[in-house]
């Protein structure tokens, strides 16, 4: 399993939210860029960076930011939110960034996610947000009546390498993540598959493994001091 200690961008602040709300949005630490630094020097290979600015808007606010971390570290960044054209798809991956993740645009623009997929392949990555199973989107404010499963064959269909799944009630709760959606998921697709929301322990870590989970993403648990990052980072190369 591969680990992706993760730093949320509101305002150009690091900060985290309980559920997706931004108005339980708080600052967990005081620079982006040192704090990716501090990642690196843990021993992380990759970094997950969601713009939240921009999954509500569409606009790339932080971009410069990202782009920074992306140029100024070793490590391979994969960033999302508000990501809905090839322009700023180009200007990401051109710009040093590893892998982008489409999330609002799987849902409401299928083509884009193809013509992007023709042109960059497993440098595409497409986040399925739920809520009761529900797709949510464009930052978490809107809801669909698409079922994840569905949507996840659909970009599997499409091309799409790598699948970001995260279940809404579990994110920022460390209460554990959907274990079950996360397992109907496995079945469902052949894809990378990407934990995200709720994971708190090395168990649980360990449990999205035993699923077959590829990718974990790591928040408020490393934030907080539940999990150990350079401690999970080796747990992690062992099951590799």
């Amino acid at each position: 399993m591969k680990l992706l200690p993760a730093i949320d961008l509101l305002g150009g602040n690091c900060v985290r939210l309980f559920r997706g709300d931004f108005d339980t949005a708080h600052q967990v630490a005081d620079d982006p860029l040192s704090t990716a630094r501090s990642f690196q020097k843990a021993g992380a290979g990759w970094i997950h960076m969601v713009d939240l600015d921009g999954a509500r808007t569409g606009d790339g606010i932080n971009r410069p930011v990202i782009l920074q971390v992306a140029q100024n570290t070793s490590l391979k960044v994969e960033v999302g939110g508000g990501i809905r054209s090839m322009d700023a798809i180009d200007t990401y991956l051109q710009g040093g960034v590893s892998r982008v993740i489409l999330g609002s645009a799987a849902l409401e623009d299928p083509p884009l996610v193809k013509k992007a997929v023709e042109q960059y392949g497993q440098r595409i990555a497409v986040g399925i947000d739920a809520k009761n199973g529900q797709v949510a989107a464009r930052g978490w404010l809107s809801t669909s009546s698409v079922d994840y499963l569905t949507l996840a064959k659909q970009m599997e269909n499409l091309g799409v390498s790598t699948i970001i799944f995260t279940d809404i009630a579990k994110d920022g709760m460390m209460l554990g993540p959907n274990f079950e959606q996360m397992k109907a998921l496995r079945q469902a697709v052949s894809c990378d598959l990407v934990a995200s929301g709720g994971i708190r322990s090395l168990e649980d870590l360990q449990q999205l493994q035993d699923i077959g989970i590829d990718w974990a993403i790591l928040g408020k648990s490393i934030y907080q001091g539940a999990i150990d990052l350079a401690k999970a980072l080796k747990w992690a190369k062992t099951t590799e």
